[in-house]
C-alpha cells in the first residue's frame, strides 16, 4: 500500500505509476507479434510444408499421412505443428508454477522478465533455418521460445501488481492488451504484404516466411528493451519461506500452488470459469478461417482480411471493454463478454455462404469482445490473488490455461466428424461459454478480493 505524502507536499505517486505502466505496456506490444506472426499464423503451415518433404510427400503443400521421426515416434507431418505446441503447452504446465515462485522470492522481476524474452526470441528467430527438408531445427526452437515465452508472461503479469492499485488494474490491463494487439497486427500486416507479394520483392515464398518469422524474433527482443529500461525493480513482499528439497520445490509446486488456492474458492471459481470461456474463445479464433473457407467458401484473401480485422479492433476492444469496467467493473464486464460470445457462435452458424459483409461483421464483434474479455480477466485474477504469490498464482493461470486448452478443438473436430458440417462444430462451442458464465455467476466478487486480503476497487 502507498504511504500518503506529508501534509504539504503533493502526492506524485499517481504520476509515477502511470510513467510505469506505460513501460510496461511496451511488453505486450513486443511480445504480441510472436504470437501472431509465428504461432497463429505463419509457422504451422511453413512447418507442414517442410516436414512434408522431409516424409516423402509428393506434394507437401497437400494433405500429406506419410510420417517424419520424432524421439523414436512416427507423426505425420501434417499434425508435427499441433504436437509440437502441445507439448510446449503441457511442458508450460510444470515449469511455470516453478518460475513463479522463483519471480515472487525475487526483487529483480524484469530481469527474469527480460531474460525469459531474450533466451525465447533468440531460439525463436532460429526458425529463420527452418528450410528445405531440415525440420528439426525448427522444432526444437518453437518448443523452446513458446515455453520461454510463457515464462516471461509470467513475471510480466506479476509486476502489475507491483504498479497499479486495485482501482488502476483494469484501466493499466487493457491498455496492455491493446497495444499487443495494435502491434502484433502492424507486424503481422507487414509480414502478411510481404509473403503475398513475395514475387514483388524478389523473394521466393519460403524466403518471405522465414523472414517474417525471424522479424517476429527481433521485434520482440528490441521492443523489450524499452520496459527493461524504463521499469524498475520493486522489493519482494510476504516471502513464503522454501521447504522441500530442490526436486519437491520444481516438481511439487504446481501441486502445491493447487492445494493452496483451495484456500481461497472464489478464486478458484473464478479459475474454472476461465478456463471454460478461454478455452472457447481460443477456440473461435482457432476455428475461424476453417469455418470461413471449408463452410462458408470465402477465398484467402478474405480470410487474411479477416485476420487484420480482427486484429485491429481487439485494440480498441480492449480499451473500450477498459472503460466498461471503469463504470460497471470488471466482474460484470467479463460476464456481459461470455454472454456475448454466447450470441456470437449462434450468429456464426446461420451466417450464409460469400456474404462477406456480414462475416466481417462478425469479425468486428469477435474482435470487440475478445480484447476485452482477455485484458478484464488477468486485471480481475489480480484482484483475486495473495499479495506476494502473484508469480505463482499468474503461473497457474497460464498453466492451467495452456493444460486445457485442446478440449475446445477436440470438440470441435469430434462433431464435425459425427456430423460431416462445421456448422454444428461451431455452435457446439457454446458449452464452453455457458459453463464459464455458471461459474462466473457463483462468483461472489467482493467477497474473493478480500479473502485474498486486497482492498476492493470502487466498481467490481
Amino acid at each position: 500500500m502507498t504511504a500518503e505524502a506529508p501534509a504539504g507536499i503533493a502526492d506524485t505517486s499517481p504520476i509515477d505509476r502511470l510513467r510505469q505502466q506505460k513501460a510496461w505496456n511496451w511488453y505486450d506490444w513486443a511480445n504480441s507479434a510472436f504470437y501472431t506472426t509465428v504461432l497463429s499464423v505463419l509457422f504451422a503451415p511453413y512447418m507442414i510444408t517442410v516436414a512434408g518433404r522431409a516424409a516423402g510427400c509428393a506434394d507437401p503443400d497437400e494433405t500429406c499421412s506419410k510420417t517424419v521421426s520424432v524421439l523414436g515416434l512416427h507423426l505425420a507431418a501434417g499434425s508435427l505443428p499441433s504436437y509440437l505446441i502441445s507439448f510446449a503447452t503441457i511442458t508450460s504446465a510444470f515449469i511455470l508454477p516453478v518460475v513463479g515462485a522463483l519471480v515472487d522470492r525475487s526483487g529483480r522481476k524484469k530481469w527474469h522478465m527480460a531474460g525469459y524474452a531474450f533466451a525465447g526470441s533468440f531460439f525463436a528467430a532460429l526458425l529463420f533455418f527452418l528450410q528445405g527438408e531440415s525440420w528439426q531445427l525448427g522444432a526444437l526452437a518453437v518448443v523452446l521460445s513458446s515455453i520461454l515465452g510463457g515464462c516471461s508472461l509470467v513475471a510480466y503479469y506479476a509486476i502489475l501488481v507491483d504498479i497499479s492499485t486495485e482501482d488502476e488494474r483494469d484501466r493499466a490491463s487493457s491498455r496492455g492488451w491493446a497495444w499487443g494487439y495494435l502491434g502484433g497486427g502492424l507486424l503481422l500486416l507487414v509480414n502478411l504484404v510481404v509473403y503475398t507479394m513475395h514475387d514483388t520483392f524478389g523473394l521466393d515464398e519460403g524466403m518471405s516466411v522465414r523472414l517474417s518469422l525471424l522479424s517476429a524474433a527481433l521485434w520482440w527482443a528490441g521492443f523489450t528493451i524499452i520496459p527493461v529500461v524504463r521499469l524498475r525493480n520493486y522489493a519482494p513482499v510476504n516471502v513464503v519461506a522454501e521447504q522441500g528439497t530442490v526436486f519437491e520445490r520444481s516438481f511439487g509446486q504446481l501441486f502445491a500452488t493447487l492445494r493452496e488456492v483451495r484456500n481461497y474458492p472464489m478464486t478458484m471459481t473464478f479459475l474454472l470459469a476461465y478456463l471454460f470461456y478461454n478455452d472457447g474463445i481460443q477456440t473461435v479464433i482457432y476455428a475461424a478461417s476453417t469455418y470461413g473457407s471449408k463452410q462458408l467458401k470465402f477465398d484467402q484473401s478474405v480470410l487474411i482480411a479477416t485476420i487484420l480485422l480482427i486484429q485491429f479492433v481487439a485494440f480498441g476492444g480492449a480499451l473500450w471493454f477498459g472503460r466498461l469496467a471503469s463504470r460497471y467493473g470488471a466482474y460484470r464486464s467479463i460476464l456481459w463478454g461470455t454472454f456475448a460470445w454466447m450470441v456470437i457462435v449462434v450468429v456464426a452458424l446461420f451466417l450464409p455462404e460469400k456474404n462477406v459483409a456480414l462475416f466481417l461483421a462478425l469479425a468486428i464483434a469477435i474482435g470487440i469482445v475478445l480484447g476485452g474479455t482477455q485484458a478484464l480477466s488477468r486485471s480481475f485474477f489480480s484482484l483475486l490473488i495473495p499479495r506476494g504469490r502473484e508469480g505463482e498464482y499468474f503461473s497457474l493461470y497460464g498453466a492451467a490455461e495452456r493444460g486445457t486448452s485442446w478440449f475446445g478443438t477436440l470438440l470441435f473436430g469430434v462433431v464435425f466428424q459425427v456430423t460431416g458440417s462445421y456448422r454444428p462444430a461451431i455452435l457446439a462451442l457454446i458449452i464452453f461459454f455457458v459453463i464459464g458464465a455458471f461459474f462466473l455467476l457463483r462468483l461472489d466478487a467482493e467477497r474473493g478480493i478480500r479473502e485474498a486480503g486486497n482492498r476492493v476497487p470502487a466498481t467490481v
